[in-house]
């Protein structure tokens, strides 16, 4: 894991389900912490010693600006996001959280006194949904076709923030997220649905499972975004954080079901039809995150349950 001793780190969504993986890892790392939630939740500043807890709502940009000034980092993590949750389907929020915002970020952080930290000013998270109908290997190259509204406004982010850190000389980098999974992912995602089927027994529906996807552990993308804060890119420069390698969702529900001791016969694969926006593609290409960092996620399907079912144990 990188060093970020003393490094002043600004984390946008830490309390979501990656971003709180982030701060743990940038905790670890040594980072001078400062944490950016939707609403603050009691106990954040408990679990990260020493890190400020600030409660930022990403639609006021004059907050946005003064907490950039205040906590003045040498990197921003920015983990918020809006529409992964079915509920969320405003349009003008998903186009605000996902994009807008990050022309005052940009701004913001240009501002600021010259850092004299060597990596990325900003690391960003995308998504595969920016993708879209795409097929082949989605190398970064790939022009994106995204049909959902999350990936329509997560690529509209991403060519903000090109842009914006261009005009400004920022250093600047959009992490591409697969399909992670871990402890912290809201219930009615598959891992959490699995366990609560262990926990409380019962069965659950499935499709046939046969889509395939690259499964990423969280603290494994975690670690990846640590790593790109650390490197240098052309400003906005988009980067495939993923394993490289698919599997079935059949696949991921067995191993799971092997982990977490759930009969096969409470998996009902084929009772639920397929999503319509379900995306194929071959393996993705993650060429460009080994050349930059050398290193790739290494967390087997089997490794990363396991370590989830410990986690929520605690």
């Amino acid at each position: 894991m990188p060093d970020y001793g003393d490094v002043r780190a600004l984390v946008l969504g830490a309390s979501g389900f990656s971003g709180r993986r982030v701060a743990r890892a940038l905790s670890a790392a040594g980072a001078d912490l400062s944490l950016a939630v939707r609403t603050a939740r009691h106990g954040m500043v408990g679990e990260f010693p020493g890190a400020r807890e600030v409660e930022l709502d990403l639609l006021d940009t004059a907050a946005l600006r003064d907490l950039v000034e205040e906590t003045a980092p040498d990197i921003v993590f920015n983990l918020a996001g809006y529409g992964i949750n079915p509920a969320e389907r405003d349009p003008a929020l998903a186009e605000h959280i996902n994009a807008a915002f990050l022309a005052t970020l940009v701004e913001a952080v240009a501002a600021l006194q010259q850092s004299r930290w060597p990596g990325q000013r900003i690391v960003h998270t995308g998504s595969a949904l920016e993708y879209g109908v795409c097929s082949g290997d989605l190398a970064e190259t790939t022009e994106p076709q995204p049909t959902t509204l999350y990936g329509r406004t997560k690529l509209a982010g991403t060519r903000l923030l090109q842009k914006s850190s261009a005009a400004v000389g920022l250093s600047s980098v959009t992490a591409r997220l697969f399909t992670v999974y871990g402890p912290g992912e809201r219930s009615g995602r598959l891992l959490p649905a699995l366990m609560e089927l262990a926990r409380e027994g019962g069965s659950l529906d499935l499709t046939a499972g046969i889509q395939q996807r690259d499964f990423t552990y969280v603290d494994d993308v975690a670690e990846g975004l640590l790593r790109l804060g650390t490197v240098q890119t052309t400003p906005g420069e988009v980067v495939n954080l993923a394993t490289g390698r698919l599997h079935t969702v059949r696949e991921f529900v067995e191993t799971a079901a092997g982990v977490l001791g759930i009969p096969a016969g409470d998996l009902h694969f084929g009772a639920l039809p397929m999503r319509q926006e379900e995306m194929a593609h071959l393996p993705v290409a993650t060429g460009k995150l080994q050349n930059l960092l050398e290193w790739l996620p290494t967390t087997s399907i089997r490794q990363g349950v396991e370590r989830t079912r410990q986690a929520m144990q605690c």
